[in-house]
């Protein structure tokens, strides 16, 4: 007589060779070329040529020298590669009456961007935190208030920040557009920090208050900590704005502070002697190069603040 535990392995067996034979199980794999993959891909491919054609453009011209610009293929890599264009429009390309390239705007950018970032970010990110966690009279009209400005074109604002910059003494200095920069980017990160910081657990918040934590020690201690993904998009919105920004640099600084790019405009829109397009080229990388330096470093945090500011507010 056979022992049920035979009986009961052969019984599985059995069924195991008969579920092999019949072949495989589950969902069928998606068809790699199917019409959906098709136009999705192709679609992403044509967008992503529209932007990167102008770059690559920029990039090669960038790197030739005059002769063969002349010549007239722009899409033709180099044949010789040069970084001429590149020492001359850092170093002494001229910018109006003077001829010290891009490197003077770039440092009176960086003086510009690094106090602006720092400024705006702290006095948004408290504002955010204690619109999110320190409820008080007339918070809801002070945040309207707050987000109304953000919509105000900054057109309308030019001439009174002139007429106040120069009551104060700082029209025309680095100092001056600082604090431009600092009140104008304060709106949209406010907005930003309570969105997220309403997103953590509430609970924390309530267990830091039981244990006799105050406002600064719960915001120190807890609350920053947790928010550096929304720190990094707040940091990436600000220089890339900052940096970029052109019409205030225009308006609030004079020639010896001008920002990189107004000193960019005035070299690619210089009518003295000969059009140099690799010099041109070369300056606009040179002036783009900082913001897509810091957007590539850190863009996966980029997009985790986003994401989770989104979550609730």
């Amino acid at each position: 007589m056979s022992n049920p535990a035979t009986l009961a392995a052969t019984v599985v067996g059995a069924d195991a060779v008969a579920g092999s034979l019949s072949g495989p199980h589950g969902p069928r794999p998606r068809v790699t070329f199917s019409r959906r993959n098709i136009i999705i891909y192709g679609t992403l491919t044509v967008v992503a040529l529209y932007y990167l054609l102008p770059l690559y453009v920029m990039v090669v011209t960038s790197l030739k020298g005059m002769p063969e610009i002349r010549v007239g293929n722009v899409f033709a890599p180099p044949l010789e590669i040069t970084f001429e264009p590149w020492v001359k429009a850092w170093a002494t390309a001229c910018t109006g009456l003077n001829c010290d390239g891009l490197s003077r705007g770039f440092w009176n950018s960086v003086r510009i961007t690094v106090p602006s970032v720092i400024l705006s970010i702290a006095i948004a990110s408290v504002n955010g935190y204690a619109l999110a966690n320190w409820r008080f009279k007339g918070a809801d009209i002070f945040f309207t208030i707050l987000i109304v400005g953000a919509f105000i074109p900054y057109q309308v604002m030019i001439y009174p920040i002139v007429i106040v910059l120069r009551e104060i003494g700082l029209y025309g200095s680095l100092g001056g557009l600082v604090i431009v920069h600092s009140i104008f980017g304060m709106p949209i990160l406010t907005l930003l920090f309570r969105n997220y910081f309403a997103s953590l657990p509430e609970e924390l918040f309530k267990a830091a208050r039981v244990d006799g934590a105050g406002f600064w020690g719960i915001y120190f201690r807890i609350m920053m900590p947790m928010s550096l993904p929304i720190f990094v998009v707040a940091m990436i919105l600000q220089v890339t704005g900052i940096w970029n920004d052109f019409l205030f640099g225009v308006v609030y600084t004079k020639p010896d502070t001008y920002p990189m790019t107004v000193q960019l405009n005035n070299i690619v829109n210089s009518v003295q002697g000969v059009k140099e397009y690799n010099v041109n080229m070369a300056a606009t990388l040179i002036t783009g190069l900082v913001p897509l330096v810091v957007y590539f470093v850190s863009g996966k945090l980029f997009v985790r603040g986003i994401a989770a500011g989104a979550v609730k507010g």
